[in-house]
């Protein structure tokens, strides 16, 4: 590969709804580039919540330029007015455009990376920084050289923890058998794990709620599966969401169901609790203790949400706010504590600058831990700066936005909510019949990651150099 700086791609982290809007965009301006992707095909964070629906239809889970590729190619484009699952926004959307070959050949599978610095260059060297190459490194210890890198590999593979201080509670490590990744197949691959089971779902997210609503319909099928819900907060308003008063009817249907599985029983309902202890039983199962009251389990769900992993960046300048993770710029723009989904104001290539020339964290990994991404965000993300590596800053800064306000996430979550990543949903009105019966089905995805999404209500979280965000709908 030539090492001449201007010859050199663009390197896209994570071949995810957000990291492939990349490369579209990329494509559109004629600009070289190559994605690398940890798993063995596109999306592969949202195939793993494939058995999620998202909240909204499908008219706000296609990026546009993608769009306009996919159109010369005979790709007949999914009925606007659907509610995806995320198998189906992989197979149906994802996949075809992946499989471009403009793109494909673009694409390397199985390339997870695991640094990323500067050619000769640590972050202590200033002179030349910003003319001199990334250096890629990936797992199977091949370097790869790039202008500039969009980090858009989410955070699907980075879980938060249950301990509710932000640290693995006690014995945390050692019960990881009884433990279980957010947004579980219940239903599907994964029910042998859970029918029958004493189910302990912990967080306020959406991926816990539709987690629940899929063990309620288990608790149906095999009745004698428990199913007990723990939230730290002492209400679980912020999870029913805006009910019928939701811009997107799927999701506040969601609330309502979740709300009547709760008064009806089938759902035990614990407020006020935060995860302490684990601790493994000789008989099986698990304690799960928040220092005064104890659960036992024989599976925990940790719905807990999802934080990014900057590490692989711990040799370019980075200014990471302190508490958010997110740059230093966004963060305030994103703050939980004063933004909800829908207030987030438009943000683009400035927000998302670094100290470092042409490093930028797009997608969920963009937010850090404020559970207020929306897929079209990243969208427009990932417009804004590819427009900036093209030099055309007019387009770069002209980013235009519309988020509905929709009760769906709320200011003043708590720091363990479930990432959100999700679509921008314009839909309006109270649920239907047919949506609340989505609902009651197989559950309703916001938004990832890594993030959708979109992501997994789901959420779609993703992995570093993974699939990105979460599943496609609105703010989970």
């Amino acid at each position: 590969m030539s090492t001449r700086f201007e010859d050199l791609p663009v390197a896209v982290i994570g071949a995810g709804p957000v990291g492939l809007a990349a490369a579209a965009h990329l494509a559109e301006r004629g600009i070289p580039f190559t994605v690398l992707e940890a798993g063995d095909g596109p999306a592969a964070a949202v195939r793993q919540w494939g058995h999620i629906r998202v909240f909204s239809p499908w008219r706000f889970n296609i990026d546009a330029a993608a769009a306009r590729l996919l159109d010369g190619s005979g790709w007949v484009r999914p009925d606007d007015d659907k509610l995806p699952t995320g198998a189906q926004l992989a197979a149906d959307y994802l996949q075809p455009f992946a499989d471009l070959p403009a793109v494909k050949s673009q694409i390397r599978y199985d390339a997870r990376v695991v640094a990323v610095t500067r050619l000769g260059l640590d972050r202590v060297r200033t002179a030349g920084r910003d003319t001199t190459p990334f250096l890629i490194r990936l797992a199977t210890g091949d370097d790869l050289l790039a202008r500039a890198v969009i980090d858009a590999a989410g955070t699907w593979d980075t879980p938060n923890v249950l301990g509710a201080s932000g640290i693995p509670a006690h014995g945390e490590t050692d019960a990881a058998p009884f433990l279980e990744h957010a947004l579980p197949d219940v239903l599907g691959a994964d029910r042998g794990r859970f029918a029958g089971k004493r189910v302990l779902v912990v967080g306020a997210g959406y991926s816990a709620a539709n987690t629940l609503l899929l063990l309620a319909d288990l608790a149906e099928q095999a009745p004698s599966t428990h199913v007990t819900w723990a939230i730290r907060a002492t209400s679980p308003a912020r999870t029913y969401g805006g009910e019928t008063a939701d811009a997107l009817p799927a999701r506040g249907a969601l609330g309502t169901v979740l709300r009547e599985h709760v008064e009806a029983g089938t759902i035990q309902l614990i407020t006020g609790f935060a995860v302490q202890s684990v601790t493994p039983r000789p008989d099986g199962g698990v304690q799960v203790s928040d220092g005064t009251r104890t659960i036992t389990a024989d599976r925990v769900v940790s719905a807990t949400g999802f934080r990014p992993d900057h590490s692989i960046a711990a040799e370019l300048r980075l200014d990471l706010d302190p508490i958010m993770g997110a740059s230093r710029t966004l963060a305030p723009l994103i703050d939980p504590n004063e933004h909800s989904c829908g207030t987030v104001p438009p943000h683009g290539v400035d927000e998302l600058t670094h100290p470092e020339p042409g490093y930028y964290a797009i997608g969920a990994k963009s937010y850090g831990r404020a559970p207020t991404f929306l897929l079209a965000t990243g969208y427009e993300q990932a417009r804004s700066v590819v427009a900036a590596l093209a030099g055309d800053w007019q387009a770069a800064r002209d980013v235009q936005l519309d988020l509905p306000e929709t009760g769906v996430c709320s200011s003043n979550v708590p720091v363990d909510s479930d990432r959100i990543d999700s679509n921008d949903g314009g839909c309006c009105g109270a649920p239907t019949a047919e949506t609340v019966a989505v609902a009651t089905g197989r559950g309703l995805a916001t938004g990832i990651a890594g993030g959708l999404l979109s992501a997994p209500l789901t959420l779609l979280p993703v992995a570093a150099s993974g699939a990105d965000e979460q599943a496609g709908g609105c703010c989970s």
